[in-house]
């Protein structure tokens, strides 16, 4: 008699995030996780207690996807908080399903916007310190502000109406951040 396959913890959370990247995180349910992983709902329930559980995987899945993500983005500006809003631009058109997970559903893990963009590198931070090292009094306050922008341009992306190229789009970046910390 053969031996029947064994469904790992790690191919159903890969399956997982496979799924959220290509569908939507809201697309995974039972049964079509256990599709798309070509197994029956046996293996994800012998492997998670519920389908939350494996919600939460993908999300820390997700965090960890962002923060390389961001690591290894192209640091092409030596003006604070410019290639983090370039990187997260960046992550909406190229991730739109996983960006629309991370930021723009209400945080049910316990995350604020702060404590995701800081990550586990501590990017704003490391961000907040150089605007600060650069004589930014309020450092904090101008974060605010060019996140407001920087959000605002990724949500255009999704969505299809933003149009302005990389080279444009750091140049509104540098020019806000020259603005706001006059």
């Amino acid at each position: 008699m053969a031996k029947k396959e064994v469904i790992s913890k790690d191919l159903l959370r890969k399956s997982a995030f496979a799924m959220a990247r290509e569908q939507g995180v809201f697309e995974i349910t039972a049964r079509k996780l256990a599709s798309f992983a070509g197994c029956s709902t046996q293996p994800i329930f012998r492997n998670y207690e519920n389908m939350e559980d494996c919600l939460n995987d993908v999300y820390e899945d997700t965090l960890l996807f962002f923060d390389e993500f961001y690591k290894n983005y192209d640091k092409g500006s030596r003006i604070p908080f410019v290639n983090l809003g370039m990187a997260y631009i960046s992550f909406a058109e190229k991730e739109p399903k996983l960006f629309s997970f991370l930021f723009m559903t209400r945080n049910t893990h316990g995350m604020n916007l702060y404590n995701i963009l800081n990550g586990r590198t501590g990017a704003v931070l490391k961000e907040m310190n150089a605007a600060r090292d650069e004589g930014a009094r309020y450092p904090e306050q101008i974060f605010m502000k060019m996140w407001m922008l920087i959000h605002g341009a990724a949500c255009m992306t999704i969505t299809g109406d933003y149009d302005l190229s990389s080279a444009q789009t750091r140049m509104q970046l540098e020019d806000a951040y020259k603005a706001f910390t006059r």
